[in-house]
């Protein structure tokens, strides 16, 4: 009986280090390629935005990314090089300055 019993926590044991081991390397794919696949080009109010996100280039995209949670939960790619897109991360960038000043 106990042979058994030590068998089956070794069995669960593995499986649980194979699940994590996946979970693991899932995680790493997703990040290591650009996280934008198309992005919003209509301008909108940055009052609908309630986090920004900023990726800068690197061996996982070539070009930097700019990823926005709207209030409504949506998230959303922006186009860095578009003069909206910069304006908003200005904002968000001054108001980031206030509340740690």
């Amino acid at each position: 009986m106990t042979s058994k019993l030590a068998v089956a926590l070794l069995a669960a044991f593995l499986l649980s280090a194979a699940l994590s081991e996946a979970a693991v390397l899932a995680r790493m794919s997703s990040e290591l390629r650009c996280q934008c696949i198309k992005t919003h080009s209509t301008p909108f109010h940055p009052k609908f935005i309630k986090e920004l996100r900023v990726i800068e280039s690197g061996p996982h995209c070539e070009h930097s990314e700019i990823i926005v949670k709207l209030v409504n939960g949506k998230e959303v790619c922006l186009d860095p090089k578009e003069k909206w897109v910069q304006k908003v991360v200005e904002i968000f960038l001054k108001r980031a300055e206030q509340q740690g000043a």
